[in-house]
């Protein structure tokens, strides 16, 4: 897969303190197998579906030990350059560009309404192998209670066209990256508690979405939402045992007409 345009999600990771059990969570709600994990690199471990790397997992570094949670990056040129952007935009480095070996250079930052990304300038590890395919990566939404400060970021620091949904009932945008839509802003409303923050929500591909939902629950995950069907596909959010977000996603189930959009 050739380095994707800059902006694009380019590729998933998480930490958790119980490597092995989010393995055996993931490995049976998603199918995925796992690689050797490289002590060099503080344990990352790359995940398999069907044999294309889509995602990984890595222990905390001591001190970082948290509630776990999906980090989603995105694809630039120049790590340091949109590090300067995400300062000068108002968002918050966290992890200053740092290179991996040849795979590499990561950074990792806060958008000023409190949601954690990542950014990769890719050298041998180009990021996902595959997308849109059961167990890969598919698509994310940015939820957040302050969508003006984060729409105004994310345009800002990436080369992105904005449109949204007519409905008055929702607000939802989109980011394009010339004819490809490649992230969703959801506005949080009331039913999301308090106290949770701003975050960014990362879809994987299932075959089935109510038997994924099924199976993640019984391994101690929590559905949040749904089942439920949409133009895009039938989906559910869940919470893996260790609190890490994520939804699953079969989009090959459509039900509905699309929504109108129109450009920003």
């Amino acid at each position: 897969m050739a380095v994707q345009p800059e902006g694009t999600p380019c590729w998933a990771d998480a930490m958790f303190s119980d490597v092995e059990g989010a393995k055996r969570f993931y490995g049976d709600v998603l199918g995925w197998t796992f690689g050797e994990s490289s002590s060099e690199y503080g344990n990352y471990t790359q995940a398999y579906a069907d044999g294309k790397a889509v995602a990984a997992v890595v222990p905390p570094m001591p001190g970082q030990e948290g509630q776990s949670q999906w980090c989603l990056y995105f694809a630039s040129p120049d790590a340091a350059a949109t590090a300067r952007k995400i300062r000068d935009s108002g968002g918050e480095v966290l992890l200053e560009p740092m290179r991996v070996g040849d795979f590499g250079t990561m950074c990792l930052a806060r958008e000023p309404s409190g949601a954690v990304f990542g950014v990769w300038q890719a050298g041998t590890h180009e990021g996902f192998e595959a997308t849109a395919t059961p167990g890969a990566y598919c698509w994310a939404e940015v939820f957040t209670r302050e969508p003006e400060q984060a729409d105004a970021f994310l345009s800002s620091v990436f080369p992105y066209r904005m449109k949204e949904i007519e409905d008055d009932a929702v607000d939802f945008r989109m980011f394009d990256i010339g004819e490809d839509t490649v992230l969703g802003r959801m506005r949080m409303t009331d039913d999301f508690p308090p106290e949770v923050p701003s975050y960014i929500n990362v879809y994987f591909t299932v075959d089935d979405c109510d038997a994924a939902a099924d199976r993640a629950v019984g391994l101690g995950g929590i559905l949040r939402f749904g089942p439920m069907s949409s133009p895009f596909g039938r989906f559910a959010a869940l919470s893996d045992p260790q609190g890490a977000d994520f939804s699953v996603i079969d989009i090959t189930t459509t039900e509905g007409r699309m929504p109108k959009i129109r450009d920003v």
